[in-house]
């Protein structure tokens, strides 16, 4: 992500800001959220990825830049508690258990040729006709898959065949991403 960073005090009040956002909806009672810095105020696509004992339990992002950093963390990390359709709605006894990661996306740009992906520095995201898949950066670092891996898995995720991005009517862009997630 050229020219874009956070630093440990805009990390932090995004993951209290998230952290608090699925409190206050779940708990049905009022957090108080940090004030933002300049820097997340600014349009920024994002990923709230919700683990319990490393496990998935939760993972919902927007990858446009239509509204400010902070925002869209809070609208997504309630998305990933409640509104994620492979799990049930978060309860209030994992509340204490989950562990927040939160990825903040870099322009898209498209590739023509694979060869530039890098594993574990890209993400992608492909398209081809009506379907769409995306997967993180770190998703083919933490399975330990290889660039043709990656883009077999996220074929699947656009509920493709794999090796549709070998297909020369397939759309494939990367991204970077900042992660970062709560201390444990």
């Amino acid at each position: 992500m050229t020219g874009f960073e956070l630093d440990a005090r805009e990390r932090e009040i995004l993951l209290t800001t998230a952290r608090n956002a699925i409190a206050a909806r779940l708990l049905r009672r009022c957090f108080d959220f940090p004030a933002p810095t300049p820097q997340l105020l600014l349009p920024c696509g994002a990923f709230v990825t919700l683990k319990i004992d490393g496990c998935l339990r939760g993972c919902i992002g927007h990858i446009t830049a239509s509204r400010p950093l902070v925002d869209t963390v809070r609208e997504v990390a309630c998305e990933s508690a409640f509104q994620d359709p492979r799990f049930p709605p978060l309860t209030a006894e994992e509340l204490p258990l989950v562990h927040i990661e939160i990825s903040v996306l870099s322009p898209f740009h498209r590739v023509r040729d694979v060869d530039s992906i890098e594993v574990g520095t890209h993400g992608i995201l492909l398209r081809k006709g009506s379907r769409s898949g995306l997967l993180l950066p770190q998703v083919a670092t933490e399975q330990g898959w290889n660039r043709e891996q990656f883009l077999d898995h996220t074929c699947r995720k656009a509920g493709l065949p794999t090796e549709t991005w070998r297909s020369t009517d397939a759309v494939i862009e990367i991204f970077s991403a900042v992660v970062f997630q709560e201390k444990e």
